[in-house]
């Protein structure tokens, strides 16, 4: 299967080279050229592994043994063989993302990416080593880090914002052990970090290096397509639970800053799955949602730091596959992609806005509301959910009310609540002294939900990776790591 660019400036390649390099020359995003045909009632019917396995294999056809990928990616790594399971919590079902082995969604993928990626340089015969550099607002960094840790052949570099993640999340990242991996933070917010990842990339474009770069956030097409599955798990845990049946469409509420999450729910729908109406869900960075709503993306704001810090987040850069995948017209994705970073904002139109709210449905919750949701949804339901979880109930709340839409919602779970213990103790009215460890025990011992085995012995593990740098100084870093 041949991928091209976003941008239309780079020349196709198969797909097994489209999860080695992330990124396209021209600085686009990968995308196959067609989507590929699923026959989405046996896929939504089958078991967690082979729903992973059909999907994976229909995108990824180049690279090779695919059932024997996804039983190493998740075989004994997961709290239960579902994967991603779902509860029942009021009135919507809340799809749980966060029981891999770093208590976050982007588990499900990146435990998946470095069994594609080592598979795929062997499959194109690939001799020199690879360097993932990565940009996290929170929980890509850990993630990718555990994935990728010790994996032959490969090497990661993971780049947080100074300040900018929560305690548990940095305490995650700079204790993560392997010889393979390194951790830095740079003095600026996730934006800076991720645009010093991508310019990495553009100054490196046709230099010789000792080792080939590749990057393991959502811009990779290997991060995505993993994503996809728990769209199709949830479905089908509505259709076992006689919520649904089959064909009949469901909603989505998704918290999301850089807009993977929810166009993995995009392209299930593509693929046949009845996705009826997908709710994008911000925090106070609500740049996504005045976009759906406007049709205007505008960066020119001040970035929050807020208690859902994975979203704090101003440059989405999966929506440009979004964009291109309504339009089919890389011509004008480069033209705003090329407005963006000149002027700092872009307005899309016409046929192409109304096909993105016919589609999608946008709305955002700041900390106050996030810390009023947490507590209410607690209290009256019995279910603890972290900030991020609470941005998209309050969403899906939103959405509901103002459309009277009554297909079932389903909420998705994006992290621990033991990753923002402050934030979620304070929001039930307990006592927040003490370091983030302290609020873990007695969050747990307040409502008797237990801290995931991750996270309950992260206190006593060393910080390995204490470097601090601005971010004119990230590439001087990397060449640091490559020996330059």
């Amino acid at each position: 299967m041949q991928y091209h660019s976003t941008r239309g400036g780079a020349l196709p390649v198969d797909s097994a080279r489209a999860v080695l390099r992330g990124l396209a020359e021209d600085g686009g995003l990968y995308l196959p050229e067609r989507l590929p045909e699923l026959d989405w009632r046996r896929v939504a019917a089958s078991d967690t592994l082979s729903m992973a396995e059909a999907i994976a294999s229909a995108f990824l056809p180049d690279i090779p043994d695919m059932p024997a990928l996804v039983r190493r990616a998740y075989a004994g790594k997961f709290e239960t063989e579902e994967l991603t399971p779902t509860v029942q919590a009021g009135p919507f079902r809340v799809l749980e993302l966060f029981r891999g082995p770093t208590s976050a969604f982007k588990d499900v993928a990146l435990s998946m990416l470095p069994q594609l990626m080592t598979a795929a340089r062997d499959a194109v015969g690939m001799k020199e080593e690879i360097l993932i550099l990565t940009a996290t607002s929170g929980d890509t960094g850990k993630a990718a880090l555990e994935g990728f840790r010790d994996v032959p052949g490969i090497r990661i570099c993971v780049f947080y914002p100074h300040g900018g993640v929560s305690q548990v999340q940095r305490r995650q990242m700079v204790s993560q052990e392997g010889e393979n991996v390194a951790v830095c933070a740079v003095r600026g917010n996730f934006d800076d970090a991720q645009t010093g990842v991508k310019g990495i990339f553009t100054e490196c474009r046709g230099k010789t290096l000792p080792v080939a770069l590749s990057s393991a956030n959502s811009i990779n097409i290997g991060r995505l397509v993993p994503q996809i599955t728990y769209y199709f798990k949830a479905y089908r845990d509505l259709a076992e639970a006689g919520q649904i049946r089959m064909g009949d469409e469901v909603n989505f509420s998704v918290p999301t800053g850089n807009f993977g999450d929810i166009l993995a729910g995009y392209l299930a729908r593509e693929l046949g799955l009845p996705v009826g109406r997908l709710i994008c869900a911000s925090n106070a960075n609500n740049v996504l949602t005045d976009f759906i709503r406007t049709g205007t993306y505008d960066r020119r704001r001040p970035l929050h730091k807020t208690q859902s810090p994975s979203m704090d987040i101003l440059v989405s850069s999966n929506l440009e596959r979004l964009l291109y995948l309504l339009s089919g017209d890389a011509g004008l994705v480069a033209e705003k992609m090329d407005l963006l970073g000149a002027r700092g904002y872009y307005t899309v139109s016409g046929t192409l806005l109304e096909a993105i709210q016919e589609r999608f449905w946008a709305g955002c919750c700041d900390d106050a509301r996030g810390s009023r949701t947490i507590r209410r949804v607690w209290e009256r339901w019995g279910y603890l959910c972290d900030p991020h979880t609470a941005a998209g109930w309050a969403a899906a709340e939103d959405y509901v009310n103002q459309t009277g839409d009554t297909r079932p919602m389903v909420v998705l779970s994006t992290a621990s609540p033991y990753k923002f213990p402050a934030a979620v103790l304070a929001a039930i009215g307990g006592d927040t002294r003490g370091d983030e460890f302290d609020r873990m025990a007695r969050l747990e011992a307040i409502t008797g939900v237990g801290i995931p085995r991750n996270l309950a012995n992260l206190r006593d593990k060393p910080e390995r990776h204490t470097a601090v740098i601005d971010k004119e100084d990230m590439l001087r870093f990397v060449w640091k790591l490559c020996g330059k």
